[in-house]
């Protein structure tokens, strides 16, 4: 198709693939660090995209997270609610926390979370979603697993919570209605939309999808 055909407006076909994301990162001719705090940092890398082309791209360093979308034999999903001082407000959001225990297994973290921010274990693990929270400049990649036949923790072997988590609420929901919170504006934490959304495609609606085993690879940031 010639450039003229373009700019009056025609466009191309678009074209028609299989979704898959690859990982194929870019060159980095220079990298400087201009930031380290206790939980991320932040870089400055100068990337060659090719054919001599070059861009001075900001990353912020994280250390990656897992959410945990427990749903009961109800189909109501446990929701807990914090306070997020970066957006200063308090947000209903699944158990989730920070892979910044070094060598912990993702799965035993997200069992972690679950038992500390709500008080419960799960007999059934499966891998509900994966993403990136902010590819355009976080590294950040998050992997929320479906947890179910949940059982609450004995008085005893209940966390003792601190700081934001100290008066954190803990609310059943059920699936359709915390779907309809999602697109009514109701709710905005990005683990919660993207985890509920996904456990109503699989349970509420018709799909031939499923959940996917917890030794799945996960797709992470590759680029240094």
């Amino acid at each position: 198709m010639s450039r003229e055909e373009i700019s009056d407006g025609v466009q191309p076909t678009p074209e028609v693939v299989a979704p898959i994301d690859v990982a194929e990162p870019r060159r980095v001719v220079e990298t400087r660090r201009i930031f380290r705090g206790p939980v991320v940092a932040l870089r400055r890398d100068v990337v060659d995209l090719g054919d001599g082309h070059q861009v001075e791209r900001d990353v912020v360093e994280h250390p990656g997270a897992v959410g945990v979308i427990a749903l009961d034999d109800d189909l109501r999903v446990l929701l807990v609610r914090q306070y997020r001082h970066p957006v200063g407000c308090l947000l209903w959001e699944p158990p989730a926390g920070l892979l910044d225990v070094p060598g912990e297994d993702p799965l035993d973290a997200a069992r972690r979370e679950l038992a500390e921010e709500a008080g419960y274990r799960a007999e059934d693990w499966a891998v509900l979603v994966d993403a990136f929270t902010s590819p355009g400049g976080s590294t950040e990649a998050v992997r929320i697993f479906l947890a179910r036949r949940l059982r609450p923790l004995p008085d005893g072997e209940r966390h003792v919570r601190v700081d934001e988590e100290r008066d954190m609420s803990v609310a059943w929901v059920g699936l359709r209605e915390a779907r309809r919170a999602i697109l009514t504006g109701r709710l905005h934490n990005p683990l919660a939309i993207m985890g509920i959304l996904a456990a109503a495609a699989l349970f509420l609606d018709e799909t031939d999808a499923s959940p996917r085993r917890v030794t799945e690879p996960w797709l992470r940031a590759v680029a240094q």
